[in-house]
């Protein structure tokens, strides 16, 4: 009998500059999503810029903007596979309050 693979979508909403990158990817971190080795060479990169908190958000900031102004510019979506659960998509999201319903709305019927 095989086995059914369980995939979950999650959609990280909130206000701008509250945190969602980092969250997210500390608990991805956390869940083995997230190798070591990728810590410690974001880890080095943002002391030497004295930037330490924003280690978790080079993940996903890829622009050279996005990691000189600890802000993120763009939209990333990633996949990982932590060893509790078989695969993820997490999209963190940047929003304001006036969208962020919309957001809610729009993400409980989403499918990427």
């Amino acid at each position: 009998m095989r086995k059914e693979k369980i995939q979950n979508n999650i959609v990280v909403i909130g206000h701008v500059n509250f945190g969602k990158l980092i969250t997210t990817n500390h608990l991805s971190y956390k869940l083995g999503g997230i190798a070591n080795l990728i810590i410690e060479r974001f880890e080095r990169k943002t002391s030497k810029m004295k930037k330490c908190s924003l280690k978790y958000t080079w993940v996903l900031d890829n622009f050279k903007a996005e990691r000189e102004r600890g802000i993120t510019i763009d939209i990333a979506l990633w996949k990982f596979v932590p060893y509790i659960v078989e695969g993820s998509n997490v999209l963190p999201t940047k929003t304001h309050y006036s969208s962020s319903l919309l957001f809610i709305i729009s993400s409980s019927s989403s499918d990427f």
